[in-house]
C-alpha cells in the first residue's frame, strides 16, 4: 500500500487539504482544477447561490456528461461488427494500462 500525502487544492477560492495516495497528485489536482472550472461555470451564469448549491448542480452537470458519454459510447458499442468491437476492447485495455502507468 503506498503512503498518503497530504495535499492542497483551491475550489473556488477556499483551500480544502485532502490526503492522496503517493503518485496519484496530479490527478487529484486535475480533478480539482476541473472542478473548480465548473463550480465557477454554475456559479457566474445564475444568481449568486451558496457554495454548496453550486456544489451541487456542478456535480448534477457533470454527472448528466458522464452519464450521455456513456450512453453514447454503448450506442456505438452496439453498431460495432465483432471484429471492431474486439478491436476497441484492446485498444481501451492498452489505454487503461498505459494510463495506470503515469499515474
Amino acid at each position: 500500500m503506498s503512503d498518503a500525502l497530504p495535499i492542497s487544492v483551491s475550489i473556488l477560492d477556499k483551500d480544502y487539504k485532502i490526503s492522496c495516495p503517493t503518485g496519484e497528485q496530479p490527478a487529484l489536482l486535475a480533478s480539482a482544477k476541473y472542478l473548480d472550472g465548473k463550480m465557477r461555470e454554475v456559479r457566474d451564469n445564475g444568481n449568486m447561490m451558496g457554495t454548496e448549491r453550486v456544489a451541487v448542480i456542478a456535480a448534477l452537470n457533470i454527472t448528466n456528461d458522464f452519464l450521455s458519454s456513456n450512453q453514447v459510447q454503448q450506442e456505438l458499442g452496439k453498431e460495432l461488427p465483432p471484429r471492431l468491437k474486439n478491436l476497441e476492447e484492446k485498444i481501451t485495455q492498452a489505454l487503461e494500462h498505459a494510463r495506470q502507468l503515469e499515474i
